[in-house]
């Protein structure tokens, strides 16, 4: 996939704009307004920036591939890089797509253990652990709205409000049962 270069430079374009309206913004409003889409377009320019990288240096490496001496080194880099540049493509392209308008919207994360009594409940405690581990790594906060503790430890059903950076938009994927079966 060949992503259009008058996109990618259009993106740079706006990225740069930003970036300069920021260091000469005086309104509190607007400081606000360009940093968020600053925090947008970031890691999108970053890797826009990443490709035409590869880019060039797959244009250098095939002029390089001319001269005998610098041949087999250059078709063995330029391999390299024309595996990598498949993926820098579909990262970029990932990134220009449009967002969910509740991306970063918070999300309510309900774990209830099924049948299965205890061994359920132990089970549904583990689960929200990993969740609640998942959210601490990524920054986010976790807030425990309900819970009802099994006998024997861990959860017959908890319920928690998790909030930060796009958390929906990681975790409005998340849902299933899941199945636990002990063998003796």
């Amino acid at each position: 996939m060949r992503l259009p270069q008058a996109r990618l430079d259009q993106v740079l374009d706006r990225f740069h704009q930003v970036e300069a309206r920021m260091g000469a913004a005086t309104d509190g409003a607007e400081i606000v307004r360009l940093s968020k889409e600053h925090a947008e377009l970031k890691p999108v320019a970053d890797a826009v920036q990443a490709l035409a990288r590869a880019r060039t240096e797959v244009d250098d490496l095939k002029a390089m591939a001319a001269d005998p001496e610098m041949a087999a080194l250059a078709a063995d880099e330029l391999d390299e890089l024309t595996e990598r540049l498949p993926e820098l493509e579909r990262e970029v392209a990932l990134l220009l797509a449009p967002r969910d308008a509740d991306e970063n919207a918070s999300a309510v994360l309900e774990v209830r253990a099924g049948t299965g009594g205890d061994e359920a409940a132990l089970f549904a405690g583990d689960l929200f652990r990993m969740y609640s581990r998942y959210a601490s790594t990524r920054g986010w906060r976790v807030e425990i709205d309900s819970a009802a503790e099994g006998d024997a430890g861990g959860f017959k059903e908890i319920i928690a409000t998790v909030s930060g950076e796009g958390v929906f938009g990681r975790l409005k994927f998340e849902s299933g049962v899941h199945r636990v079966q002990r063998v003796p």
